[in-house]
């Protein structure tokens, strides 16, 4: 069959089928969406084909996959097809087993089955529907290929935050459980020799009171430490209550433009509580939304809503303080003001686990910043099942 028969055998069908076809090939399906749609196809034009299914080469070119376990090269007719690359008529004679070749290569093998031995001119269908899957086909292998590299990717960053997580939280408790406490039974002692020097002895006096304020001092620093390792409030209450903390210590403070009124609205609930790296990115998200309205914003009011859905986490912080212009903030090149930095820290905190992160904002309009976290293990589609008989 020459290169121009493909066509001319599907345009003597009519032009319903072209417009089909087209159809399916513009879907913007994936795999294995669109193997199924194109075997649905197949089935849908011939005339006396009951079942078809279409089989596609794996990444690692070994197996050939469909919704039921893969097919190895040389196994069975559609695995014999995709090695040899020749059609081949099943053993009962009721069918066969066609690839599906680009640039030299079997990508596919499309397997029909008729309830008696299937007509010429269905097998000569199937074969020009073959040359025209080719690049529909291509295309969504490639297209899987990259999704497979990002999601591997994301994978990556994401036992990468888990590994830094959970050595942070180590260290932390090691701190606390360590220097934190050899500080704090240093302070009682410097305490009780205080009390007891005599009265006539104020150089030795002097010389304590130094030591309890250095080591009150160095007791801070410890707990900032702790702090910037692994927010303690997470451990203590989760996310939800940190949140509800960070606002009340927000609205506590001094604001330049008087009290800070900061609500903390929480809705949906997740079946299993959230990974540890995720919510102390939200948390570190928010916390630095909320340094960045108390320095910058002069606002009354701010909103926090963290919102759960079944896939994805949503954080959104808002105030009502004189904004900014977004462009002139975040914008590239020399003219990008220092603050930026937080907002960029927030983005890449979001983008690292796979989210995205938005702030909008104009001059004397507030400010909204938000970040969308997807859940690990919950972003995946289910998957149609699959038509025929299985393979040969």
């Amino acid at each position: 069959m020459t290169g121009a028969q493909p066509l001319e055998l599907l345009a003597g069908r009519g032009t319903d089928l072209l417009v089909r076809i087209v159809g399916v090939a513009c879907s913007a399906r994936e795999l294995p969406r669109m193997a199924e749609e194109l075997a649905g196809l197949v089935v849908r034009s011939a005339r006396e084909l009951t079942f078809c299914d279409v089989y596609v080469l794996g990444e690692d070119e070994r197996v050939l996959e469909w919704s039921g376990p893969p097919v190895p090269l040389g196994e069975g007719d559609v695995g014999w097809v995709a090695a040899h690359g020749r059609a081949r008529t099943h053993a009962d004679g009721r069918g066969a087993a066609i690839p599906v070749h680009s640039g030299g290569t079997v990508i596919a093998v499309i397997d029909v089955r008729s309830a008696g031995p299937p007509p010429p001119e269905d097998l000569a269908l199937v074969t020009a529907l073959a040359a025209l899957f080719a690049p529909v086909l291509c295309s969504c292998r490639r297209l899987r290929s990259a999704r497979e590299r990002e999601r591997a990717a994301e994978r990556f960053a994401e036992r990468a935050l888990e590994a830094q997580e959970a050595e942070r939280s180590r260290l932390s408790r090691e701190i606390h459980d360590g220097i934190a406490q050899r500080l704090a039974s240093l302070g009682f002692h410097l305490s009780a020799a205080e009390r007891a020097l005599p009265e006539h002895h104020p150089e030795g006096l002097a010389q304590i009171m130094m030591a309890r304020r250095l080591c009150e001092l160095a007791a801070a620093e410890t707990r900032a430490a702790i702090g910037g390792l692994r927010p303690p409030v997470l451990d203590d209450l989760g996310l939800s209550a940190a949140l509800a903390t960070l606002a009340r210590e927000a609205g506590d403070g001094p604001g330049p433009s008087g009290p800070l009124d900061v609500t903390v609205t929480v809705e949906g609930e997740l079946e299993d509580a959230l990974p540890d790296h995720v919510q102390t990115a939200l948390y570190r998200i928010a916390q630095e939304a909320v340094g960045n309205i108390l320095r910058h914003a002069n606002a009354t009011c701010v909103e926090l809503l963290l919102e759960h859905s079944r896939d994805r986490v949503r954080l959104k912080v808002t105030d009502d303080g004189t904004g900014f212009s977004v462009r002139d903030v975040v914008g590239r090149g020399r003219g990008r003001r220092p603050d930026s930095y937080g907002l960029r820290g927030m983005r890449e905190r979001a983008e690292l686990l796979g989210g995205r992160f938005t702030v909008t904002s104009r001059p004397s309009a507030g400010t909204t910043v938000e970040a969308v976290i997807p859940v690990p293990g919950r972003e995946r589609d289910p998957v149609t099942p699959s038509r025929g008989p299985g393979p040969n």
